[in-house]
């Protein structure tokens, strides 16, 4: 395999390591959004937990806008390896969504528990979404998503592959987000403003990100733009 110029062992170990904060990160989110199903007591200052939490998601919402932005990124390539800059990018959002996860200030009440068979069809919305981000983040490679394969191969920007579930959406992993928050079976306040606040930011970065995508894939993305409505 062909080293890029510049790289190194150790670039390549930052980055290894980056993706496995990335993994933890998620384990942790996935622990953390499961705590959520059991509300907090009566007597919580729900005004002010509620403005905490909004704000601790603006901040990694913040950093996932910014960072993401080209201007952004060639201030990254300047202090860093060309290689790293994906990297740098996982690690600081892993970081923040373990933070985010840690201070998140918990709140009483449940808005509804479904029982089976309601629950089932619960369940199932929240499996399809699974689905829809498991293979969407194949189709995109994980390991590129992690910031590891620019240390591994270089290479230009990845091709648009359209293929499923990039037929159906043309942000695959955005739905599957939506469809794992809103289709709990148990919504309490806490999982409803974790809801509410995450998806909220995904529709608002959507055309953001459009954007992004057609400046640098050109026409090939206005083609696929017109393919795939949604």
């Amino acid at each position: 395999m062909t080293t890029p110029r510049g790289s190194s062992s150790s670039i390549q170990a930052c980055a290894w390591l980056g993706g496995a904060m990335f993994v933890a990160a998620l384990a942790y989110y996935a622990w953390f959004f499961y705590t959520l199903g059991t509300p907090a007591p009566a007597g919580t200052p729900v005004g002010a937990a509620m403005a905490w939490n909004v704000a601790l998601f603006t901040l990694f919402a913040a950093h996932h806008s910014l960072m993401a932005r080209s201007g952004a990124k060639a201030w990254m390539t300047r202090a860093l390896p060309p290689s790293l800059e994906r990297s740098a990018y996982v690690w600081v959002a892993s970081v923040l969504l373990i933070a985010v996860c840690a201070l998140w200030q918990r709140l009483p009440g449940q808005v509804y528990v479904l029982s089976p068979p309601a629950a089932w069809l619960g369940w199932a919305v929240q499996g399809l979404g699974v689905v829809f981000t498991v293979a969407g983040g194949r189709v995109l490679d994980a390991l590129d998503l992690a910031g590891i394969r620019q240390t591994l191969t270089p290479r230009a920007s990845a091709p648009i592959r359209v293929v499923w579930p990039f037929t159906l959406v043309r942000h695959p992993i955005y739905l599957g987000w939506a469809l794992i928050v809103f289709g709990t079976p148990t919504m309490t306040s806490d999982r409803l403003l974790w809801a509410v606040v995450s998806t909220g930011y995904l529709v608002i970065a959507i055309p953001w990100e459009e954007r992004s995508l057609s400046a640098a894939a050109g026409p090939a993305y206005s083609a696929y733009q017109k393919q795939v409505r949604w």
